[in-house]
């Protein structure tokens, strides 16, 4: 029996500060990912919204199995800055999570900033080219 490719869900069981962003992806702990991330107090791990121009709260179903540990989300939006949705607003507020929707890479910076302050965070991060 033939043994074919094993694609595993892309993930990293840690806290990294993310190194480098851009050309479609993030650099962190001496590794590359292609695509967006959503980095939570479980690791970081591949994240891929439905639309990211439309977050939804099922998005966030893996952010909210860890609620307990995150007060803060930063939320990449990409290049651009655009209003987290309302229902999103609701679901995380309800979580007791306080969100901060903003560019890519001021999230980037600001997470990197809250993890060396060993604060409870966790990142939604679009990726940007």
């Amino acid at each position: 029996m033939a043994k074919g490719i094993i694609i595993r869900e892309a993930h990293f069981p840690g806290k990294a500060p993310i190194e480098a962003y851009g050309n479609s992806g993030f650099r962190f702990a001496d590794m590359s990912h292609r695509g967006s991330l959503l980095v939570l107090p479980s690791g970081i791990h591949g994240w891929e919204p439905a639309d990211p121009l439309a977050l939804t709260v099922s998005d966030f179903d893996r952010l909210f199995a860890e609620a307990g540990k995150v007060e803060i989300l930063l939320v990449g939006m990409g290049k651009d800055l655009r209003p987290l949705p309302a229902a999103l607003r609701a679901a995380l507020k309800e979580a007791g999570i306080s969100a901060d929707p903003m560019s890519t890479g001021a999230a980037v910076r600001t997470y990197n900033v809250l993890l060396a302050e060993d604060r409870a965070v966790a990142a939604a991060l679009i990726a940007v080219d």
